[in-house]
């Protein structure tokens, strides 16, 4: 039996898994980051070592000779400028963790994770926001997606403070009334939003958990709240300027490329926000299809380790079974 190694190393969590070239799921497991930004490149390793152990231990495998898998794919965030490249390559080759490693940046994971056709266009919205694409002839673009030094907004992140900032410049008068004056501060149940920017700027409520407010701020929009509604339509048009940046870089906008959507903002299921950005996107390429994931990005590393195999036809079930392990993975940590 041939096995494959995926990994899908974020900047809030890293999965790792190991399936059978049937396509069976023979492990996974869920730990911390492992990007070497976040926690640097020796812990970082250390981490993504000690899953891919738990993993084997998990399929019922002795991490040595004779159970290595032939290939390991890495989708890794933090994979971006040729030195970071170059890094975590000789890390992962110091490790020898398979026969062959292939790293790529964690977006092309989620890319393959939504499609079996080999090309097409992803959107990352979580915390922060990326966008890559690959083209049928093989080549790709991605964005730099550092934050605010390279022109990003639109993140959960993002929306969470734009929502927040809407309820303070609504009470004090600077901007237009709105629910989320109410609705802002009684999600870490305060009253009043200047009661919230004491208690974030004193440190009683982590900074962090603004990014909560992305949730707050499309429950608002859904019911009808003019100043959430033009958040959410920024957000929409942002992502289809990064979209369109891809289609068009890519020369993909006369074909009908899937264009996958990943990253847990994308969980909401309020209508307008994807009514706008369907409406959008096709406006830039026509035949455009948007894809909601309905597997984890590490699903995709491990159908790309897959396809490195030569093996065809397992996807559905390769991404049922990520499914299912992603929603018990979930409910366990909830």
């Amino acid at each position: 039996m041939r096995t494959v190694l995926a990994v899908d190393g974020g900047n809030s969590k890293t999965d790792v898994a190991l399936v059978a070239d049937d396509g069976r799921l023979l492990g996974a497991v869920r730990g911390p980051t492992s990007s070497h930004q976040a926690v640097g490149l020796d812990r970082g390793m250390e981490r993504l070592a000690a899953l891919v152990a738990e993993v084997h231990g998990q399929a019922g495998l002795v991490d040595g000779r004779g159970s290595r898998p032939q290939v390991a794919v890495y989708g890794l965030a933090g994979a971006d400028s040729p030195r970071d490249v170059r890094l975590l390559q000789d890390a992962l080759a110091a490790r020898g963790f398979a026969d062959e490693d292939v790293l790529r940046n964690d977006t092309f994971a989620a890319l393959r994770a939504g499609t079996d056709r080999g090309w097409g266009v992803v959107l990352i919205c979580g915390s922060g926001v990326n966008a890559g694409g690959l083209a049928p002839d093989g080549r790709e673009a991605r964005l730099a997606a550092l934050g605010d030094i390279s022109g990003d907004w639109g993140g959960g992140n993002d929306v969470g403070y734009a929502g927040l900032a809407a309820a303070v410049r609504a009470r004090d008068g600077r901007g237009r009334r709105t629910r989320l004056e109410r609705d802002v501060p009684a999600h870490f149940g305060l009253v009043r939003p200047a009661t919230l920017t004491a208690a974030l700027y004193d440190g009683r409520i982590d900074a962090r958990r603004v990014g909560e407010l992305s949730a707050v701020v499309f429950a608002a929009a859904g019911d009808g709240d003019a100043v959430a509604r033009s958040i959410v339509d920024r957000m929409a048009d942002e992502l289809t300027a990064m979209a369109g940046a891809m289609l068009r870089r890519l020369h993909l906008t006369r074909l009908d490329p899937d264009v996958v959507l990943g990253g847990g903002v994308f969980r909401t299921d309020e209508a307008g926000f994807y009514e706008r950005l369907d409406a959008s996107i096709r406006g830039i390429a026509p035949r455009a299809r948007l894809v909601q994931l309905s597997a984890p990005p590490v699903a995709g590393a491990a159908l790309s380790a897959l396809d490195r195999l030569g093996v065809a036809g397992v996807g559905p079930a390769v991404r049922a079974a990520f499914a299912a392990w992603d929603e018990a993975a979930n409910h366990q940590a909830s």
